[in-house]
């Protein structure tokens, strides 16, 4: 169920200008003009834990789409936190890509709000849906040589964390020695900076979230954010797309600028998409302008042209 607060910052249309438009802007989707929409299913669900947020849904292409199929790792948002989504709140654009040719590893994982989420537990949720695929991949045909990620809000921190995993200290309680590579990432209305996100009240997850998110300071980790935040890893080493709305409510625009500018000066090749006329939910609604920009770069990354 989506927090009141976060489906009511959705559900506000365009901003308020000093003059008055010629044209009325175009009314914003909410999450309702989403979620009430028959859903699509997947093909099947994998587990790497226990726990019921342990989960992985694999939506594989039909047809005359050829194995090995290419994959994407998809990522919810949600504010880092269960009540507010998870995975399935992803369906819609995962179905528009298994129909394209290519399959998707939508992952879940357990937010701030259950038994075992936040730090380390939310991050290490994460990368094992992630590394599963790695296991799982001769099951379903799958080609792990050039996955590319894909997350919306606070999914988007998490898939370019993903992809920053190779910059973890074997120190952290977070490393890996062997996780999956990702080779591209795209991130939709994401939160990557924690830092700038616990500062900012106007971003709709709140500031208190991210405290919950990345934990306590202690003697033995003083600074929370340096195995947590996206800008402490740069460079990633990775191609990264930033698609963003224009008329955002919950997502400040200032957060992909922001980033952006930190991951060129390191090094990094990132790439602000400004969409018009777009607010939070359009980013994963199939049939937006948003969302045709984020599969046309998926599709050109894979090699496809439909």
């Amino acid at each position: 169920m989506i927090r009141h607060a976060f489906l009511a910052l959705a559900a506000m249309s365009t901003p308020v200008m000093a003059q008055t438009p010629a044209i009325p802007p175009a009314k914003l989707l909410t999450w309702p003009d989403l979620t009430k929409r028959p859903k699509p299913m997947p093909d099947a669900t994998v587990d790497y834990g226990t726990d019921q947020m342990q989960k992985v849904d694999v939506w594989l292409p039909k047809g005359k789409a050829k194995a090995p199929f290419p994959v994407v790792v998809m990522v919810h948002g949600g504010c880092w936190t269960t009540s507010i989504a998870d995975r399935s709140l992803m369906n819609w654009i995962a179905d528009d890509l298994r129909n394209a040719g290519v399959a998707v590893w939508n992952i879940d994982y357990r937010g701030v709000d259950r038994t075992g989420g936040g730090y380390p537990g939310t991050f290490a949720d994460a990368a094992k849906a992630a590394d599963q695929l790695k296991i799982s991949a001769k099951t379903f045909n799958l080609d792990t040589r050039r996955v590319l990620a894909i997350g919306h809000s606070a999914g988007g921190h998490l898939a370019l964390w993903l992809a920053a995993r190779p910059k973890l200290p074997a120190s952290s309680a977070l490393h890996t020695a062997h996780p999956l590579r990702i080779r591209h990432v795209i991130s939709l209305g994401g939160l990557p900076d924690l830092e700038a996100t616990a500062t900012n009240a106007n971003n709709g997850c709140g500031t208190e979230v991210v405290a919950k998110l990345v934990g306590a300071p202690t003697p033995q980790r003083p600074d929370v954010y340096a195995e947590t935040s996206v800008p402490r890893l740069l460079p990633l080493g990775v191609e990264q797309d930033l698609i963003n709305g224009r008329e955002d409510r919950i997502i400040p625009f200032v957060m992909a600028t922001d980033y952006v500018a930190k991951a060129t000066a390191a090094g990094d090749t990132a790439t602000l998409h400004t969409i018009p006329a777009t607010g939070h939910v359009e980013l994963i609604a199939p049939e937006t302008p948003a969302w045709a920009k984020a599969r046309r770069l998926i599709l050109a990354y894979v090699g496809k042209t439909r």
